[in-house]
Formats: structure tokens, sequence, C-alpha cells
């Protein structure tokens, strides 16, 4: 068993952002093209533009909503998000890391970042759901303390969407 990977912390810095921030711009374009090219038409005909507006931008501000992106030397290289599911729990969606920076364990650290921000918004439980074609989100939410809440011997494609949780306050 190899240990996880060290979280990155020089050079890096953590900002909490709006939608529209031109920051944001490299994890939307990237996700776009990582689902259309996993995914293509498989939940809808419209691909990745259906499913990066599906929620308008204000349900990721704050009060109840966060958006955080992790650059390095100035250039965006993982992100993620959330919004209120109900009164209790955060949806996390969006969580991203640019193809050239992974396998550094960003995205435990964008993870890392959205569970204490949702905490501090008084959230005590994560909810989020991850594509059947994307093996390393579900490994990453596994090893992270998120509970799977599927069949995980399961065929991921019968399944569609893969749904997590975590409850914040027992991981503290």
């Amino acid at each position: 068993m190899t240990a996880p990977p060290t979280l990155p912390t020089s050079g890096l810095s953590v900002l909490s952002l709006a939608m529209d921030d031109p920051r944001v711009r490299p994890l939307l374009d990237e996700l776009a093209v990582e689902y259309d090219t996993r995914y293509g038409d498989l939940f809808s005909s419209k691909g990745a533009s259906e499913e990066l507006s599906r929620y308008p931008a204000e349900e990721f501000a704050a009060p109840h909503g966060a958006l955080i992106i992790i650059q390095e030397d100035g250039e965006s290289v993982a992100g993620g998000a959330f919004r209120r599911y109900d009164a209790d729990t955060a949806e996390l969606k969006r969580i991203w890391t640019h193809s050239a920076h992974r396998r550094r364990g960003l995205a435990r650290r964008v993870l890392a970042e959205l569970e204490a921000e949702a905490l501090r918004r008084g959230y005590t439980k994560l909810y989020l759901t991850t594509g059947p074609r994307q093996p390393e989100a579900r490994n990453l939410y596994l090893a992270t303390g998120y509970t799977a809440l599927f069949d995980l011997a399961a065929d991921p494609e019968e399944i569609k969407h893969l749904a997590f949780s975590k409850d914040l306050v027992a991981h503290r």
C-alpha cells in the first residue's frame, strides 16, 4: 500500500472566487473538455455544456455556497465548489485538477479546503455525485472518508451517478 501524496503547500494560494471571475475559466474550460471526452452524450445530447450550466452561478456564492481555486504562480491548477443541498448538507460540485498538475495531491487539498469552508458555513454533512467514467474520483472520495451510497461491486455504467456522503462532524 502506498502512502497518500503529501499535500503541497509552498507556492500555492487558495482563493475564494465568484463563478464569473476569469481565474475560474480554466476550471470550466477543461471540465467541459473532460466531460465531453469521457462521456460524450451519455447524460445529455448537449454534452458538457448542459451539465456545466445546470446550476445558476449564485448557488455557489455565500452564504450557502463557495467556490475555491488553487493557484500556483498565478495559474489556476485546481478547484471546486459547493452549493446548498439542504439545511445541513452542502453538495460538492466541479472538483477539478488541471490535467498538467494531476498526481500531486491537489484534489485532496481542494476537498480539505471545501470541507473546512462548509463547516465554517454551518454544514454538518457533504453530498456529491461523480460519473461512472471517473475511477480516480471514485477512489479519491473513498480514500478521503466518503461513504459510497451505491453498491461498490455494481457496474458503474449501470449506476450512472455515483453518490457519496460524508459526515463532517465525525471527521473533525
